[in-house]
């Protein structure tokens, strides 16, 4: 990645077309293997992208937990 920041949305986007081109063949060895590293790239992305919301959501339930005790 070149620094960019994409959405969750457009990196699984951006995976799902990636995974494509690997399946269906054709690439050279060097092209292939690209290819596989920036789907790695990608599903880091979306996997920092879903950590962060698991954790807003987790702030917002002990914030809401916390409210409901006082």
């Amino acid at each position: 990645m070149s620094g960019e920041q994409l959405t969750y949305e457009e990196a699984r986007a951006e995976l799902v077309a990636t995974v494509e081109r690997l399946e269906a063949g054709g690439a050279t060895l060097e092209e292939s293997l690209k290819l596989w590293e920036r789907g790695e790239q990608l599903a880091d992305l979306c996997q920092s992208h879903l950590e962060g919301a698991r954790e807003r959501l987790r702030a917002r339930t002990a914030a809401a937990s916390d409210d409901d005790e006082d």
